[in-house]
């Protein structure tokens, strides 16, 4: 039977419902999650899949979420095969079988309507802590997956397997607030789906699924072709927690309206935890190329299809287990597409380089006779762009979440934030300036550890076209310099000062107005 077929008005409102109820999603989790990192900073992303496990609509949430995303549908879909159980839910954190860092946990849940399996719902979160040795599941000096937290492979869970998987981790009873949180989402996303169905029916809802993705690849297609042939080369390097650089390659061959991207080149897999899973590698690589072609066109895997993406085996950006990974999926991601927009820069007239890091920061210990563990990351400035400065003090490229207000940390956490402002300054020179970064003071109000994993603290971001590079960020303790990456104890009266990195600036004139 020839599938119905979809004129550009139908699947232009056909996207749009998708993306509402992907929306309605993020805010369903966001407002029911108990912890600060995902109900204020809003640390989570939804997602709708198709019957195979493709990703069909998003939300605008957090790049290195969606982009890794389908691979953990894709691994749920092997396991559960064509007709499962409307009512089942599925959970995965392993990095290996499609997470991306331990605390990235994911929640699917199958859509059936009239019998038929028609589609998934998905929702990924990271959780303030997932067990094992480190609270926050965010060690500056893990070596193995196993240092970093509880590894979950795809399974099947009831509420009672959420109650125990809960328990494994530290401070159960928010874990399992955020993990019920999840759920909800999904099935606000299933209900939605459901009545989307029963309007337009099932067959044209599953075909408009298929229409959606073929027009975001033609969209895709066209982008691509426009950026012209030929090989375009970048590399950079990440700073291991010894200070040793870490190179990373790319090489970036487009002919016609198709794309190879090959990260050939990179360094092998290292003993620290700045290893990434491919599906990560590819996030990030994807954010990018999205970014300079069509950033308009349906957030769909169908505008991905041109674009083929291959890091060696067994290197930093393809890891093998058991490597430790919590600080790829933050820090090497972003590292990622600073290449990818460097190699198309002058074809695709991209950016400056943004801060090119998370600022990933983890403090636990106990107030109150109880435990708490918390974590976020800080934004900095983004790098200048041909039309415009770059934005001060915002979470940049595979981050896209807000800063925890003062107001909830102080009631959270026995902290006292003595400072936060704009970091003056720290942006890179140009005819467009780079973003300023951001200062970030926490004064102990009581004794607990913390973690630092950042990035850019030896070299800023680089400017393009003669544009000045960004300040390099700096992580003090009482104004004693700490390492990029560090752990350590806090005392009350101890103030830990993170000022994060500038973006590069553009062009070598004046400054614009």
């Amino acid at each position: 039977m020839t599938p119905p077929a979809f004129d550009p008005i139908e699947i232009q409102v056909l996207s749009g419902g998708l993306r509402s109820i992907c929306d309605e999603m993020g805010a369903v989790l966001v407002r029911a999650a108990y912890s600060p990192n995902i109900k204020e900073r809003h640390d989570c992303s939804t997602a709708i899949f198709d019957a195979a496990g493709e990703l069909v609509m998003q939300a605008e949430h957090i790049p290195v979420h969606l982009g890794s995303m389908p691979a953990a549908v894709e691994s749920v879909a092997l396991l559960a095969g064509d007709s499962p159980d409307a009512r089942e839910l599925w959970i995965v954190n392993d990095p290996f079988r499609g997470g991306t860092h331990l605390p990235d946990i994911t929640l699917v849940s199958p859509i059936s309507l009239g019998g038929d399996l028609c589609g998934w719902t998905a929702s990924r979160a990271h959780h303030a802590d997932v067990g094992g040795p480190t609270p926050g599941g965010m060690p500056a000096e893990s070596r193995t997956l196993a240092d970093e937290g509880v590894v979950i492979e795809p399974r099947r869970v009831g509420d009672a397997d959420l109650v125990a998987l809960a328990g494994e981790m530290r401070r159960p009873d928010q874990r399992l607030a955020d993990l019920r949180a999840q759920r909800a989402a999904n099935l606000r996303g299933r209900d939605r789906i459901a009545e989307l169905a029963d309007r337009i029916g099932r067959e044209r809802l599953v075909a408009g699924m298929t229409a959606v993705l073929d027009y975001a690849e033609r969209r895709s297609r066209d982008a691509i072709a426009a950026l012209g042939d030929g090989p375009y080369d970048a590399t950079d390097e990440l700073e291991a927690a010894d200070g040793t650089p870490i190179p990373l390659r790319v090489r970036i061959e487009i002919a016609g309206d198709e794309m190879a991207i090959d990260f050939a080149g990179s360094a092998p897999q290292v003993e620290g935890n700045l290893n990434c899973p491919l599906p990560v590698t590819r996030a990030a690589a994807l954010f990018a190329v999205r970014s300079l072609t069509d950033p308009d066109a349906p957030a769909s895997a169908g505008a991905f299809r041109p674009v083929r993406i291959e890091a060696p085996a067994g290197s930093v950006l393809n890891a093998r287990p058991p490597a430790a990974v919590a600080a790829g999926n933050v820090e090497t991601s972003s590292r990622v597409a600073d290449l990818v927009f460097a190699a198309l820069a002058g074809v695709a007239d991209g950016p400056a380089q943004g801060q090119g890091t998370m600022n990933n920061l983890t403090l636990s210990g106990r107030s109150g006779g109880e435990e708490f563990t918390y974590y976020e990351t800080i934004g900095g400035g983004q790098g200048a762009c041909p039309g415009a400065d770059g934005p001060s003090a915002v979470h940049v490229a595979m981050s896209n979440t807000l800063n925890t207000p003062i107001e909830s940390l102080e009631q959270d956490l026995p902290v006292r934030i003595t400072e936060l402002a704009v970091r003056r300054g720290s942006g890179g020179a140009g005819t467009r300036r780079g973003g300023d970064g951001v200062v970030r003071a926490f004064e102990a109000l009581a004794p607990m550890r913390f973690t630092l994993i950042t990035e850019r603290r030896s070299r800023g971001p680089r400017g393009r076209a003669g544009g000045g590079d960004g300040a390099p960020g700096v992580n003090t303790l009482n104004g004693r310099p700490l390492a990029a990456k560090c752990e350590g104890e806090l005392e009350p009266g101890d103030v830990l000062r993170i000022e994060t990195p500038g973006g590069g600036g553009l062009g070598s004139g004046p400054a614009g107005g």
